[in-house]
C-alpha cells in the first residue's frame, strides 16, 4: 500500500473536471504503456494474465497512446489464446478527455508508472501500479489510498533510464503476474 503519512494533510484532494464514464458492468482498465521508455514497461502477456484472472469479475478495456497499439494487440491476442472475449481494446483510438473519462470510470486500473496512472489517481480508482527503473517514493501514485505498487528492491533500480543499462531488465522480468494478481486482491475490491 502507499504509504499516506508522507501526504500533506492541508493538500485538496486531487480533481479532473472530466465526468467519470459510467459503466453497466465492473470495468478493469489495463495499460501496458508509459512513454518515458522501454524501460518503465511490464511485459504484455502478464497483463494480459492478470486481466485473465480477472476477467469472470470485471470487462476489460485495454489502454495505450498511439505508440503503444502493437503492445495492446499483444494483449489482444494473448486473451484470446486465453479464450476471454469481454474486452475492449481502445489503444490509439481515444482523445485525452476520453482516456480520462473511461478511466474515472474504471472499477479497477493495473498499470504502468505514467500519465495514466495519475488519471486514476485523481478519479481515486482502485489500482495496481507495477515500478521498476522509476522512484517509487517521487512518482507514485499521488492522495490514492486505493493503491499498491508491486515492485523489487534490487542494487539497480531505481536507475531512472528510459531503457535498461545493464540490458538485462530485471527490475521488471522478475514481477510474475501472480504478484500482480495478489496485490488486486489485497485491494479487497
Amino acid at each position: 500500500m502507499i504509504n499516506t503519512d508522507a501526504w500533506d494533510k492541508n493538500t485538496p484532494p486531487l480533481k479532473l473536471y472530466i465526468k467519470p464514464k459510467k459503466f453497466d458492468k465492473p470495468m478493469m482498465g489495463i495499460n501496458a504503456g508509459a512513454t518515458y521508455g522501454s524501460a518503465k514497461r511490464w511485459y504484455p502477456e502478464r497483463f494480459a494474465a492478470v486481466a485473465k484472472e480477472y476477467s469472470e469479475r470485471y470487462d476489460i478495456i485495454i489502454f495505450g497512446g498511439p505508440n503503444e497499439v502493437e503492445m495492446a494487440k499483444e494483449i489482444e491476442t494473448n486473451l484470446k489464446a486465453s479464450h476471454v472475449t469481454n474486452y475492449t481494446n481502445l489503444a490509439g483510438k481515444t482523445t485525452i478527455k476520453e482516456l480520462c473519462s473511461l478511466i474515472g470510470g474504471c472499477s479497477l486500473f493495473v498499470t504502468n508508472d505514467s500519465g495514466p496512472m495519475h488519471v486514476a489517481a485523481a478519479y481515486g480508482v482502485p489500482t495496481v501500479s507495477i515500478f521498476g527503473p522509476t522512484k517509487h517514493t517521487e512518482t507514485s501514485q499521488w492522495m490514492n489510498e486505493k493503491s499498491i505498487i508491486v515492485r523489487h528492491e534490487m542494487e539497480c533500480a531505481p536507475c531512472m533510464r528510459r531503457e535498461c543499462p545493464l540490458g538485462h531488465h530485471e527490475c521488471m522480468k522478475s514481477i510474475e503476474a501472480a504478484e500482480v494478481v495478489e496485490a488486486v486482491r489485497e485491494l479487497n475490491l
